[in-house]
C-alpha cells in the first residue's frame, strides 16, 4: 500500500522533501556544534580548581595555571569581568579578593592568573605559599563591566601595576576578534622596568595588531636608556596618548587607589564625562 502511494507521488515532491530533511539535519548539527560551551563558574558558590603549573615571572610575580574539569571546559567569564578568590592570610584567617584572569573563554581546559605578591598582602601570602596540586576556591563572575564588540570607537586605558590584568583581557578579546574594529590605546605605569607585568604578551599584541593597539609605558624609576614616560602619568600624557573626549570613546582605569584618584582628576580636567569613564 505504501509503495503504491509512493509510485503515485510526483518525484519532484519526493526530492524536495528529501532536501528539506537533509537541510534540517545539517542545521541541527550546526546549531549543536556552534553552541557556546557552558562556563564552569558559579556566581553564588565557591568551586575548587587545582593548580597545575606555577611560573615565576619575577621576584614577586608569578603566573598560576588552574585546570578546569575537562580539557574542553571554559571558565565562563565575560570580557572584563573578574572572579573572587578565597584563601588564608599569614594568621590563618579567611580572605577573599577579586582577580581578573589573563585568559579568555577561547582558552579551553584551564585559566591563568598573573599575581603580584606584596610583602604585607593578605591574599598575596596565600598565593606565595600555594604549590602545584593544591586547589583555589573561586566564585564568579562579578558583573560590573559589560562589553559588546563595537560599542565604542576606541578605548583609552590607564593601568598601574597589577591593574593591567583586566586591561589585557579586554584588549586581547577585542584584538583577537576579526569583526571588532575597536581601537585600544594603553598607558601603563610602573615603578621600575622589572615591574612591568605581561610585557611580552603586550608587545606581542602590539606587533600583531599595530593599527589597532598602541602602548605607552611610564616608569617612576626608568633605566638609563628609556624612551617612554618618566614620573607619574600626567594630564599631558593622557592628552597625547589616549583618544580625546567623545561620545563614542571610553576610558578604563585600574591601578592603586592614589593613581585612580589622580587619574580621575586629570580626566575630569581634560573634559571626559563620567559616562566616558569606567574604573575596575
Amino acid at each position: 500500500m505504501d509503495l503504491e502511494f509512493l509510485r503515485t507521488v510526483d518525484p519532484q515532491i519526493l526530492v524536495g522533501v528529501a532536501v528539506a530533511v537533509v537541510a534540517i539535519a545539517i542545521g541541527a548539527i550546526f546549531l549543536f556544534s556552534s553552541r557556546k560551551p557552558r562556563g564552569v563558574l558559579d556566581p553564588e558558590n565557591f568551586r575548587d580548581f587545582k593548580l597545575v603549573k606555577r611560573t615565576q615571572l619575577s621576584h614577586n610575580v608569578a603566573k598560576f595555571t588552574f585546570a578546569l574539569p575537562t580539557p574542553t571546559s571554559v571558565l565562563g567569564l565575560p570580557i572584563g569581568q573578574h572572579i573572587s578568590c578565597r584563601g588564608k592570610d599569614s594568621q590563618g584567617e579567611e580572605v577573599i579578593k577579586p582577580y581578573t584572569p589573563t585568559t579568555l573563554d577561547s582558552d579551553v581546559g584551564s585559566f591563568e592568573l598573573v599575581i603580584k605578591m606584596y610583602p604585607q598582602g593578605r591574599m598575596s601570602h596565600h598565593f606565595r605559599e600555594m604549590r602545584v596540586g593544591e586547589s583555589l576556591a573561586v566564585k564568579g563572575p562579578k558583573r560590573r563591566f559589560r562589553y559588546q564588540p563595537g560599542q565604542v570607537r576606541a578605548f583609552g586605558m590607564l593601568a598601574g601595576g597589577s591593574g593591567i590584568t583586566p586591561m589585557f583581557q579586554v584588549a586581547r578579546a577585542i584584538l583577537e576578534n576579526p569583526k571588532d574594529q575597536t581601537k585600544v590605546h594603553l598607558i601603563y605605569a610602573n615603578v621600575t622596568h622589572d615591574d612591568i607585568l605581561l610585557k611580552e604578551e603586550l608587545e606581542g599584541l602590539a606587533s600583531r595588531y599595530p593599527d589597532s593597539f598602541k602602548i605607552y609605558y611610564v616608569l617612576n624609576q626608568p633605566p638609563e636608556v628609556w624612551n617612554g614616560g618618566v614620573g607619574f602619568v600626567s594630564k599631558e600624557m593622557i592628552q597625547t596618548h589616549l583618544p580625546a573626549p567623545a561620545a563614542d570613546i571610553q576610558i578604563l582605569r585600574c591601578g592603586p587607589p592614589p593613581m585612580n584618584k589622580a587619574m580621575a582628576a586629570h580626566l575630569e580636567a581634560i573634559g571626559y564625562t563620567p559616562e566616558m569613564q569606567f574604573q575596575f
